[in-house]
Formats: structure tokens, sequence, C-alpha cells
């Protein structure tokens, strides 16, 4: 049984693949390249979950990147534990030996070694890079080799490619020491300007070498390796023009509730009658009692930037039939995007609006990608000198202008050569014909020999 590589490229399309990405034109020409279809939300753990279980959110209960916990009564996003997806890997039940290389749910795993990043939160309020890997040989070997994950080139404003690199070069040291049959990396640098900037652009054919640079690495390091390669992407970047806020709708409505404390106002999800979890260009609206429905309905489906709103009758179409999902779920039109933004007015906002903080927003916000042209850069440096001399600090370099994000995802794609992909290196894998990101569970079985 020759060992399979699963490399996700996140952002990469049937477009992309041509002069700017050499190595993937290659493998693609001796191989295998077809569109895939995308589940929906077409989100990162929810299309990396869909392609590992060969089943809808239905079935595995990954309805979005975040999503309201009813029991917790709390809108969470980022959550890492495996124990969260309802349904088997497709190594599930094997002796298989399986590398999560930066693929989503890593931690709690089923698989024999994962690496995941997991920032230090230290108790005087401040934030290190670091990551976390399993068993504890595996992280000390990698922090030696390539030294502490560029963290802050993972995510925020200074994301780019250096995490990237990092990444795939962690790989080649964890797959050689590991030599797993199944090995999943996750390359997500060429999501972060095509969100930036929208998918086209000058910086487009940068961001396509590089991720094929990548690519390269990893190939180059596993050379002397007989094993299978699929490349995979979860979605492609559809150019928007502006957000959709269904928070402020539902506030103005009297159907969100907030609370205020010194840190600003923060949605009351206990006494809301209403509220949306927003992620990209869906939209989870929890609505606490079904009476409730029909006026919340009625008060987001015609809201500019909503291109259809779904009630539970509608949900197993969507492949969202699951109590995590919202009892409305709104998708937006091609052009806009969901942002999570409930408060009125300005002066109450909360202190982390401005920030890069993924788990206190209840929702997703790309704007965190970009520094606020209104003198972001200049209080980041600030916030710095206050952190290195000790002082409190609050970070904020991200501006609250929705126009600033150029590109986004979640829908299905409106032309297949700009959605999701799968890149065989094995040219049999035709036969088999995918479609939709599900297939690429039964693929990878199939090349194992299951």
């Amino acid at each position: 049984m020759k060992p399979l590589i699963v490399l996700n490229c996140v952002g990469l399309t049937p477009r992309h693949i041509g002069p700017d990405t050499p190595r993937l034109a290659a493998i693609a020409k001796s191989g295998y390249l077809s569109p895939l279809e995308t589940t929906i939300p077409a989100v990162t753990t929810s299309c990396q979950t869909t392609m590992l279980t060969g089943l809808d959110p239905s079935q595995h209960g990954i309805v979005a990147n975040g999503w309201y916990f009813r029991d917790l009564n709390e809108i969470l996003f980022w959550r890492q534990s495996e124990s969260l997806v309802e349904s088997p890997a497709f190594w599930a039940k094997t002796n298989l030996k399986v590398l999560k290389h930066f693929w989503w749910y890593a931690m709690n795993t089923s698989t024999a070694w994962t690496v995941t990043p997991r920032p230090v939160y230290h108790h005087d309020g401040t934030k290190s890079p670091d990551f976390y890997a399993a068993p504890p040989q595996l992280k000390q070997l990698i922090a030696e080799r390539h030294k502490t994950f560029p963290l802050f080139n993972f995510w925020g404003p200074t994301a780019n490619s250096a995490s990237t690199r990092w990444i795939a070069e962690s790989f080649v040291t964890a797959f050689t020491a590991t030599r797993p049959d199944v090995a999943l990396c996750y390359l997500p640098h060429l999501d972060y300007d095509l969100q930036r900037f929208g998918p086209i652009g000058s910086h487009l054919p940068e961001n396509l070498a590089e991720i094929d640079h990548c690519v390269g690495l990893i190939l180059d390091g596993i050379a002397n390796t007989d094993c299978n390669i699929l490349i995979v992407s979860e979605y492609g970047i559809s150019k928007v023009e502006q957000a959709c806020y269904p928070n402020r709708a539902l506030r103005a409505a009297g159907l969100l509730e907030v609370s205020s404390n010194a840190a600003g106002e923060l949605i009351d999800t206990g006494t809301s009658r209403a509220f949306a979890v927003c992620d990209h260009q869906l939209a989870h609206v929890y609505v606490r009692n079904p009476r409730d429905i029909q006026q919340t309905l009625e008060c987001l489906a015609s809201l500019r930037g909503v291109q259809s709103a779904h009630t539970a009758d509608d949900h197993a179409a969507l492949g969202l039939n699951h109590p995590r999902s919202g009892e409305i779920i709104l998708l937006s039109d091609p052009q806009s995007w969901f942002a999570y933004d409930y408060w009125l007015d300005a002066s109450r906002k909360p202190d982390f609006a401005q920030s890069v903080e993924i788990h206190k927003k209840p929702g997703y916000d790309p704007r965190e990608l970009l520094f606020d042209p209104s003198g972001g850069r200049l209080r980041a440096v600030k916030a710095l000198i206050r952190k290195k001399l000790g002082l409190r600090y609050i970070l904020n370099p991200c501006s609250l202008d929705d126009t600033l994000v150029k590109g986004s995802h979640g829908l299905p794609a409106s032309n297949p050569q700009d959605g999701a992909l799968l890149i065989a290196s094995a040219p049999e894998v035709e036969k088999l014909a995918p479609r939709h990101q599900r297939d690429v569970a039964q693929i990878a079985r199939s090349l194992l020999g299951l």
C-alpha cells in the first residue's frame, strides 16, 4: 500500500492551474484534475470535515466554523476537539496511522500524530506564538528544527506566506519522522490576499507562485517516498463589494438584546429573541421561541445583501439539517458577506471590535486581515511598545470599514473553474468520476485499498 498525502491549498481553483503554478500543473498533467462542488457553507471546518467523512454537515455536524452552543449558551468559533465531529473519518476502523498537520479538529484526535496552531495565553493577558503537537516528542523535534511557529503570519493584518512555508517545511520533518500511512497538510496563505484584495489583480501571480513553491517544498522533501498525492481546496474566493448586517437589523427590530459593561456592548444570547452567527456568506440565525420565526424572517429576508432565507423545511436540501444549525439560515448574494456587528452606536462597540480576536467575536471578521488605513499600523506600534514596557494595552489595528474586504466565500461557485478542485497524482482517479467534496473520502479509501 502506498502512503497517501493530502495537501489542502486553501482558495486554489482550477482556473489557477497554469504558468504561475508549474509544480501543481505538472501533477495535474500527468495525473488528474477536476473541479469539485463544495459543501454548504464553503468554509474551512465544514469543507475539511466533509472531505474526510464523505458526508454533509447534516450528518457530521460541522455546520460552520462556529455556531451557538445551546447547552453552553455561548457562540464559539474555532473549537479544536475532534469529538465535535459526529461522523467517522475515512480511516475509521482501520489500522492506518494518520498524521494530521494543521488540518482542523486536531485536538483529542483519532490520529496517531497531530500538529496544530495553539497560542499561549499568559496570565498577564499577553499572547505568545506556539503550536500543539502530540506526542510531545514530535513537538520537540519540530521546534528544534523550525523554531517558533509564526503565529502572527498565520492570521491578522501581517498574515502572509511565511506561515505556509513554516507549515510545509515542518510537515516534511513530521512526515519523515513518523512515516504515516495517511498525511494531511493545510497550506493557507493564498486565502489571505484573495480576501483582502479580491480573486483577481496584480497580487494573484505572486501568491500563486508562492503556494506552488510551498507544494514544491513538500514534493522535494518526500521525493524518496513512493506515495499517492491528492491536492484539494476548500473553496474559491468570489469578489465582494459590501457587507450585510443581520444583527443590526435584529437589534433595531427589538429582537436582539445586549448587555453592557466596561468593555462595551455584548450580545446577550440568553435574553435575545433572535441573533445571527455570521460566517462569511452564511449566517445561522437562532430564534429562541418558534413564535418569533416569522417576524425574524420578515426582518431579514429583504435585507440588502441577503439572497435567500431558509427555515427548517429547507435545511435538508442545504445539507444543514442538524440541531446545531440556526432556526433560519441566511445565504448572502455573491457580492456580499455577513458582518457580525450588532451595536448601533459606535461609542458602545466592544473593545475587541477593531482587534484580531477570533474567540471573543461572535462571528467571523475578515477585516482582521487588514490594517486600518486611518492609523492602524501606528496604533499597533504604540500597543507593542506598551507591551514591551510591561504596561496594559489594547492592540486594535483593524478597521470597521466593510468595503476594505474584496473577497469572500461560503456559497457554491457560479462557475466550476472558480470553485474548489481536486488534483490527483494517480490518473486512475478519473474512473471514480469525483464531482463533490464528499467524494474525496472515497477516493482516499480507494487509493489506500480499503
